[in-house]
């Protein structure tokens, strides 16, 4: 183990978002299916212990004050330190705005910009950037995304781009 490495367990909130989403048939919309991370971890072959907990399955531009609220109340009171939450891109900031008010706890937003189903998804990158980043990175909220890791609260989505950006 390296210096600053935690072994503790990581809890995975999932949300919904692009990274579960599933076509039904050619002709239909998006959905947000059952979440794909416990196969993303098997596939990585992911040996710690991990708790995954669905709390919504909603696309990002859908979620509420509410839901917001509710990924907050989860997060504040599980017994882990080191938090991953999977998440629609569209709003990852705003509901990382919502968790700056929670100490203690190392949480890491991610999703993809194409569903973990596909072949050419960047889900199981930005779900190892996230592990990596809750176990090494200080308490606060964090954004994993496009090869980056970014303050939670220093970030938005370059949508014409395709990748988060820092901002000042």
């Amino acid at each position: 183990m390296g210096r600053g490495m935690s072994t503790d367990p990581i809890l995975v909130l999932t949300t919904g978002g692009t990274i579960d989403k599933q076509y039904f048939d050619a002709l239909s919309e998006y959905q947000v299916g059952e979440t794909t991370i416990g196969m993303l971890l098997r596939t990585a072959r992911v040996a710690r212990e991990v708790r995954i907990e669905e709390v919504l399955r909603k696309d990002s531009l859908e979620l509420t004050e509410a839901d917001r609220a509710l990924i907050a109340e989860r997060v504040a009171a599980a017994p882990e330190t080191r938090i991953v939450i999977t998440h629609g891109t569209d709003t990852m900031t705003d509901t990382a705005k919502v968790l700056a008010a929670i100490d203690g706890k190392t949480v890491v937003l991610t999703g993809a910009l194409a569903p973990a189903r596909f072949a050419e998804s960047d889900a199981a990158f930005n779900l190892g950037m996230a592990f990596a980043a809750a176990q090494t990175c200080a308490p606060g909220i964090y954004i994993a995304m496009s090869g980056q890791v970014f303050d939670g609260l220093k970030v938005r989505k370059d949508r014409a781009a395709g990748r988060f950006v820092p901002i000042d």
